[in-house]
């Protein structure tokens, strides 16, 4: 990693710097956490994922070649526990949950953004949808859990998001990495991972939005 990147990002957003530091089992406590926890929603879970395939190259470290099946494997099934726990979370606590005024890690707008999805696609579609968008996927799950949707309905949603999100980012560092180019600037690329993950959504929102005013 240059050094640039490393000055440019804090430690703790910085996937491929959280990925050689703590491993496989550090990956998947970060995924629960962002998927699972609200406190957890400054993570970076897409590029974590997309250094984690790159890790499963074996050209990030030489002391750091996991088995990208087990990376795969392992990291869509926390994120299904990590989402379903935070549905949980939701269904305990209800309403009263997001209907606190903004603290230094709670701003209304995060609901917000989580909501306009809803709105936008549908439970089901939005449920698979926010894994692809930072923040939303940590406050849709709990808002989705204080609202009436069934958990058998959420649980369906969430396994099929897990898996796209889970399998899908980390492949895409695998494969990617394998590439000379990319595999040299691998911060960048997975810094463009987040930004494309965000662009058509942010699109459709914007029409969306411009739609009600008229």
């Amino acid at each position: 990693m240059s050094a640039t990147t490393v000055q440019a990002l804090p430690a703790f957003l910085d996937g491929q710097h959280l990925v050689e530091s703590f491993g496989l089992v550090g990956i998947l406590l970060i995924v629960f956490a962002e998927t699972g926890l609200l406190l957890g929603f400054f993570l970076p879970g897409d590029s974590l994922l997309f250094a984690a395939g790159f890790a499963a190259t074996g050209r990030l470290s030489d002391s750091l070649h996991p088995n990208i099946a087990l990376v795969c494997i392992s990291v869509s099934i926390v994120a299904i526990i990590g989402a379903q726990t935070g549905f949980y979370i939701g269904r305990k606590a209800g309403p009263a949950l997001f209907n606190r005024e903004d603290s230094r890690f709670f701003k209304r707008s995060y609901v917000t953004k989580a909501e306009e999805v809803i709105e936008r696609y549908g439970a089901g579609k939005a449920i698979v949808l926010a894994r692809f968008i930072p923040i939303v996927r940590t406050f849709l799950n709990p808002l989705v859990g204080a609202g009436d949707l069934s958990v058998r309905t959420f649980t369906l949603w969430n396994i099929v998001g897990g898996v796209l999100w889970g399998t899908g980012v980390t492949l895409l560092g695998y494969y990617l990495g394998q590439v000379d180019a990319i595999g040299k600037n691998i911060e960048i690329f997975a810094i463009l991972v987040v930004i494309i993950s965000v662009i058509p959504i942010a699109v459709e929102l914007l029409k969306a939005r411009k739609a009600s005013r008229v």
